[in-house]
């Protein structure tokens, strides 16, 4: 008998051990279950008149990657400049948001803004060059990059990691919530780009990442208008379930939550 308590002892000893090695080793602040990134991207007039006021109502804040070039930039620049006073964070997303015209469905990529015709060192410059741009606007150095289109290549050649000192972190595909923040590559971060979602289908995705506890990366483009665009109410649902669970979910900037990531991976490996 004695010998059949040891044995179930040292059974349940063994599997608690293995339970805890598949335990995820990453927390996030405060006790939340997940993260939440909102992100916006092509500098539109909808982001300024729907999307930053309906943040600003329930205290959230959010990541928006300005095309350098729009003529919203300019005609506009007090309004983006104060969204940074607010606490959003302005990414980088290119001079001229060149995309690949050879991929199907690009036909509406223009000859001068052709991807496959720009060298990588020629589109890494711009990339700089806008960085200074934004630092111009906002004051910050620290930057995070959505690679337009999520396009990897310019003139057939891969040009993020000629950018990955610049950057803190860079979006560079579409894909789902992530699977392992500890084996997250934090320069090839994956995005959900919703059109057209209802604020369930979001709301939705958010629990999801809960269950996994880690995170999910939303990139909006228009907000009850514009192109690529989501409603205005299916957005302010999301927006009020997140302000209503800050328990949770840790709603913040990309910019500020892939800086947390990184420092956890980094202890995480340091205590292997």
């Amino acid at each position: 008998m004695l010998a059949r308590i040891i044995f179930l002892l040292a059974c349940c000893a063994f599997l608690n051990s293995a339970a805890s090695k598949t335990q995820p080793e990453f927390s996030w602040p405060h006790g939340a279950k997940a993260a939440v990134s909102l992100a916006y991207d092509d500098t539109l007039a909808s982001q300024l008149d729907i999307a930053i006021p309906a943040l600003n109502a329930h205290g959230l804040k959010a990541s928006f990657y300005l095309q350098l070039s729009s003529p919203l930039l300019t005609a506009r620049l007090s309004d983006w400049r104060t969204a940074a006073t607010q606490g959003h964070e302005l990414g980088n997303h290119t001079l001229f948001h060149q995309c690949s015209a050879s991929k199907p469905g690009r036909e509406w990529v223009a000859a001068e803004n052709d991807l496959d015709n720009l060298s990588a060192a020629q589109l890494v410059q711009q990339i700089r060059l806008a960085n200074s741009m934004l630092f111009a606007i906002d004051g910050k150095t620290g930057r995070t990059f959505t690679a337009p289109c999520g396009d990897e290549l310019a003139g057939g050649q891969p040009y993020l990691p000629l950018i990955y000192h610049d950057f803190v972190a860079i979006k560079a595909k579409t894909g789902t919530i992530i699977a392992d923040m500890a084996k997250l590559d934090v320069h090839a971060v994956e995005v959900i780009a919703p059109v057209g979602s209802s604020g369930a289908e979001l709301i939705a995705l958010v629990k999801q990442a809960a269950q996994y506890g880690t995170m999910v990366n939303f990139t909006f483009h228009g907000v009850g208008g514009d192109h690529l665009s989501v409603s205005a109410e299916a957005h302010a649902q999301l927006l009020a379930y997140l302000a209503a669970n800050r328990d949770i979910y840790w709603t913040d900037t990309f910019l500020n939550i892939m800086q947390y990531v990184t420092t956890q991976q980094a202890v995480n490996a340091a205590g292997r």
